[in-house]
């Protein structure tokens, strides 16, 4: 386990232990695994992360061992209206992103973005820096990881613990950057690590967000679908069939809880 869970009494959704955050809280909270020093990794979970856990037996111990998981998605947040305890909202990783490097910021911490596209993480870097002049990038990396030899890895990581990051930003995609972050988060030695799926595009303003009453309103998968058909629509159409599923199955739940 790369770190001892700061998230207590998590509020289960979907085989989820999620961290019933509010937006601050969780600055906060990734500001107290800052100050502990220790590697530890979080997660943004959406819906998309909740299907692969159902299915993907390496993501039960993975969550286990995460400092939190963060309710990165309005599905979730709605499922837990059927339960005791509720989570209080959404924690997009595409909000905290640039929220987390504004905290980083005012507070001296240093930053590394890994991963995305060619030229994503330097790009983002350049307008992170525009956009809060005193924030400190330790270093971006774009690593292939199904070519990285050992010796590749080698070299990536004396460049990130050279850099000396209290935050370390993964751009790999999922599941594949939240395995990768928990299996090398203790040679990282980096405080915090997450990842954080397309939230580097759009710092880089390689992909567009949606309009925000749309990301309000949980709406904002509809105009990434509409933006990205081909690539998005048999995922959405695998979160869609999964969420409906584990709808029916709360609605049977509570009623023979009522019962």
């Amino acid at each position: 386990m790369c770190c001892d869970t700061v998230a207590a009494s998590p509020v289960w959704v979907w085989g989820l232990p999620l961290a019933p955050l509010s937006f601050q809280q969780t600055l906060e909270k990734i500001d107290a695994l800052i100050h502990a020093g220790k590697p530890s990794y979080f997660i943004t979970a959406n819906l998309h992360y909740a299907m692969l856990t159902e299915s993907d037996t390496r993501l039960k111990p993975l969550n286990a061992g995460a400092a939190f998981l963060l309710t990165d998605g309005m599905p979730l947040v709605w499922a837990s209206r059927w339960r005791t305890r509720k989570l209080p909202e959404r924690v997009a990783g595409s909000d905290l992103v640039p929220a987390l490097c504004g905290w980083a910021a005012d507070h001296s911490y240093r930053i590394f973005l890994l991963g995305g596209g060619p030229g994503v993480a330097e790009e983002a870097a350049r307008r992170l820096q525009e956009r809060f002049p005193d924030l400190e990038i330790a270093g971006t990396a774009a690593p292939d990881l199904n070519v990285m030899s050992p010796e590749d890895r080698r070299q990536l990581f004396s460049k990130i613990r050279a850099g000396r990051p209290h935050i370390l930003f993964a751009a790999f995609g999922q599941p594949k950057g939240e395995l990768w972050l928990a299996e090398y988060c203790e040679e990282l030695g980096v405080p915090v690590t997450v990842q954080v799926g397309a939230s580097l595009d759009f710092v880089a303003g390689r992909v567009r967000r949606s309009p925000r009453w749309m990301q309000r309103v949980g709406l904002e998968w509809v105009y990434r679908l509409w933006r990205e058909p081909r690539r998005l629509v048999r995922r959405y159409l695998a979160n869609a069939t999964f969420a409906i599923r584990m709808l029916l199955r709360d609605v049977v739940t509570r009623r023979d809880r009522r019962r």
